[in-house]
């Protein structure tokens, strides 16, 4: 699947091992989602060692052993979560199964690893949470528009630096390709796929947490639509939602399936951080009309105005971290708190939501539940 067509599901970027072969053992298990790809090369080029991969589909298994041809094919999960060499389980499971899935592995006594949204209902954040509390094990989560994209990366260290003083705003837009023909069936039922804000949605969130500072914030208001793709009733194409954190930052984000065919990659994916000294603005990736690479980086502090592109340069620190931290308990990498909390918000965004489709105008998205009403 090619840049224009669809994502680039298995970003590489230059090894850099935080330990040695057989040093951190890990398992693939569900394949339903293409960021499954991305997600072990992380782990690998970290210095993971890639020991099961497990999915009913003899199909996606093959695919998977194409790319990775050193994994071992499973004949069934139970044969992953008895094995002690296994440390921790990566998944890109039906988005309404993760949470469920997560819970099994941790119950088996491993760390978990999925691929965002990490729950569709907010029973299921509560069962995992619980789960994770009363085991000790990790439930991760890959919000690659931060974790595996290099000017986002970039972008943190900058924050991190003071280049742009305190942050007081995030906005976020993650337009991305429907590109319908290719998509499976679970991707247009919404009791699947939670919705657009639930979905994709959730790596907004996630940056605006992240780069804020923020340990928790409040769904201001929120709202979707389906505009433009009436063959699909249950698929949201557009969405947006404003939230306020606990340190007084905003954030204002949109996300949609209304990529035009034009543009040369799946989606015009932007960040733009505003500091009390400066300001930072992501072209994650491309530069439209400029050029059709990724990881273009502007930004404005007190010195001048300055432009880097940082692909290649930065790499993606998350998946040696997160090998480390499930070695040695730490949180370093993102911490259970954090995770959960943008979880929590997306969920919330996504019940609270006014729905702007044609017949529909005024209507929840879902019926509000207590969590929605108070944010």
């Amino acid at each position: 699947m090619g840049q224009k067509d669809g994502m680039n599901y298995a970003p590489k970027h230059e090894a850099k091992p935080v330990v040695g072969p057989g040093e951190f053992v890990f398992a693939a298990a569900a394949l339903d989602h293409g960021h499954i790809y991305g997600m072990c090369n992380g782990l690998v080029e970290a210095g993971g060692t890639l020991k099961w991969v497990y999915d009913p589909d003899e199909a996606k298994v093959e695919a998977f052993t194409a790319k990775f041809p050193d994994v071992r094919a499973a004949g069934s999960l139970e044969e992953i979560l008895s094995d002690p060499e296994v440390i921790l389980v990566a998944s890109a499971a039906i988005p309404a199964k993760r949470g469920p899935l997560g819970v099994k592995v941790m119950e088996s006594g491993k760390d978990y690893f999925t691929d965002k949204a990490p729950f569709t209902t907010l029973a299921q954040l509560e069962s995992a949470a619980a789960c994770a509390e009363r085991t000790g094990r990790k439930y991760m989560v890959y919000y690659s528009e931060r974790l595996h994209v290099e000017s986002a990366v970039y972008a943190d260290r900058l924050i991190r630096q003071g280049a742009i003083g305190k942050v007081v705003q995030v906005m976020g837009t993650g337009p991305h390709r429907l590109n319908a023909a290719s998509r499976p069936d679970w991707f247009f039922r919404r009791e699947d796929y939670g919705g657009i804000l639930c979905d994709i949605g959730s790596h907004q969130i996630e940056q605006f947490l992240h780069y804020a500072g923020c340990k928790s914030a409040k769904v201001l208001h929120s709202k979707v639509a389906n505009y433009n793709s009436t063959e699909y009733p249950e698929l949201e194409d557009f969405g947006d939602a404003t939230l306020v954190g606990d340190n007084g930052a905003t954030q204002y984000f949109r996300v949609d399936w209304l990529t035009p065919d034009g543009l040369g990659v799946w989606g015009d994916g932007r960040t733009v951080i505003l500091g009390t000294e400066g300001y930072i603005e992501l072209r994650k990736y491309t530069d439209v009309a400029r050029s059709d690479s990724g990881d273009h980086v502007y930004w404005v502090d007190r010195e001048g105005e300055h432009y880097e592109q940082v692909s290649g340069k930065v790499g993606c620190p998350f998946f040696g971290e997160l090998i480390l931290d499930c070695l040695n308990r730490t949180e370093n990498a993102m911490t259970q708190a954090h995770a959960f909390m943008a979880a929590r918000l997306c969920l919330q965004a996504q019940e609270a939501a006014v729905n702007l489709t044609p017949d529909t105008l005024q209507k929840p998205s879902r019926p509000e539940t207590e969590g929605a009403r108070h944010g």
